[in-house]
Order: structure tokens, then sequence, then C-alpha cells
């Protein structure tokens, strides 16, 4: 079954680029037409890229891989932080700080701070302390939840990192490639190309499009913790390096019932023809 179909992209409106005076001249063989001055993705590109990132990201984790999920701008935010929560993923959807994967041991001191201001309050630390004591902490425990909170559990940088815009999310991917990092991402008509490992052509400003991809993504994920689980629980030994699986692995893979479909997939659709932009349902195009 395929991992999503043309139709679930033409309904979420993945097939609208931008304006054709705002594009990247490197998208253009990723571009199918233009229409009424909005350049309309070639949707069947698309749906190859899916397969190649899908297969990426479920091998990445399968083989004890973690991913970083990515999209601080408004259109992204509620899908980043429901799909990664998910699956146990680590994400940022507020704002990314510089250095978070460069300069990762910094970052991961302001976690272990942010966990300790969390305990004091929960053990009752906060008791005796002044009025403005108890302000400031409670001040700086809500800032670090609200720019970290995403990541508490990551303990060393990511495997990849899912991208919502790269133009927008322009240092994160330039540190993930720094670092060697792999980077899968949704390519609008306006982004370069070449700063991505695994594009996905796509429109990554509609709310409907920018969900179902990371919807997709997040459904990759779960496929590799269940391979990862039945490789661990099978014959051959767990490959070096492998972590064990954590609690919430466990818990997705409890509720995973035999035979059930992957989330980001649909019941059967009718064989479709690739879409032609007179297909395409009457959806405002994204802003430029």
């Amino acid at each position: 079954m395929a991992v999503v179909t043309m139709k679930q992209l033409l309904d979420s409106g993945a097939h609208f680029g931008h304006q054709t005076r705002r594009w990247n001249p490197k998208m253009k063989r990723f571009i199918f037409t233009d229409r009424n001055g909005i350049y309309i993705i070639d949707l069947q590109q698309t749906l190859t890229y899916i397969d190649k990132a899908y297969e990426f990201v479920k091998e990445t984790v399968a083989h004890g891989g973690t991913v970083l999920f990515v999209g601080t701008k408004k259109q992204a935010q509620e899908s980043i932080a429901a799909e990664a929560t998910r699956v146990g993923m680590p994400y940022v959807n507020q704002r990314w700080l510089g250095g978070m994967l460069t300069n990762f041991s910094t970052v991961h001191k302001r976690l272990q701070r942010l966990k300790e201001l969390e305990a004091m309050e929960q053990t009752g630390g906060f008791e005796g302390r002044t009025k403005k004591e108890i302000l400031m902490l409670t001040r700086e425990m809500n800032k670090l939840d609200r720019t970290l909170g995403g990541i508490r559990d990551m303990q060393k940088v990511p495997s990849a990192i899912w991208v919502v815009d790269t133009n927008k999310e322009h240092i994160a991917v330039g540190e993930a490639r720094k670092l060697n990092i792999p980077v899968i991402a949704i390519l609008d008509t306006n982004c370069d190309p070449d700063l991505v490992d695994y594009p996905i052509p796509g429109n990554d400003d509609a709310i409907r499009s920018a969900a179902l991809l990371t919807k997709v993504v997040a459904s990759a994920v779960a496929e590799g913790v269940q391979a990862r689980a039945g490789r661990s629980s099978g014959d051959d030994k767990p490959e070096a390096g492998a972590e064990p699986l954590p609690e919430w692995e466990q818990e997705l893979l409890a509720q995973a019932a035999p035979g059930a479909e992957t989330p980001a997939e649909a019941p059967a659709a009718p064989a479709e023809a690739p879409a032609t932009p007179a297909e395409a349902p009457a959806e405002t195009p994204a802003e430029a």
C-alpha cells in the first residue's frame, strides 16, 4: 500500500508553490507548470521522493537512530509537536536557539537545569523562598520549557532532522550540514534543493500540507521502531551501537495491533491518473 496517495496530496494543497516571481531556479525540475502566476509542483515526483525519505527514516530508526522534528512557523507548530510526541521523537516548534546541534554540550546543561527546576517545584524546593525568588525561578523554568521542552529527553545530537521550511529554519539546516546530519525536508518552489539530502517537493506554507507530510515522516519513525523491536527480539543479535528500547517505544509497540495500518496510510483509493493543474481542487494558494 502506498505511503500516501495522490488524492491526499491534492486535498492538502501540496501542489501549490509560490508566485512565479518568487522562486529558486534550482527547483525548476520539480515544477509541473504554472497557473495564474502560481507554480504547480509535480506531485508524481513528490510521491517518488516521499518513498525514498520514508525508507531512509524507517531504516535510520530501525538501527537505533533518532529524528529531530523542526518547524517553528505558525502553520507547522501544532503538527510538529503532535507527531513528534506521538512517536517519542524530539522536536523544536517555537524558536531555534543557535548552537542546538553544534554546541549541544551547552544545550544539554540547560536541559539539566530545566529538570532541576521542575524537580524543585514538584518536591517543594520553592518553599521557604521569597516571592521574588519564586517568581524568578518560575520564569526561568517556563522560558526553558518553552524553548527546550521538546528536546528535554535528547541525550545526543540526532541521526537526522525533519524540517518544514528550510528558508525559515536555515540556521538548523546549516548546523545539521556542518555536522553531516542528513536533512529531510519539504521543498517549496522558493527553496534550495542543494541543502537537503532527502527532499520532498511540496507546499510548506499550507497547514494541511505540512501536517500530512509530517505525519508521513512520523509514521516512518513508528514503522522503524517496530522493525527495531522485531530485530531485537529475533534470533539475530542487536547491531552494535543500538540502544535498548525506551519505555515510550514499548508503549507504542503495545498499541500497534498486528496488521493495523500505519497512521499515514489511508484506505486504498481508486487508481488515479497523475494530477493535472485542471484537476486541482479550488484552494487558496500558499501566501507569497
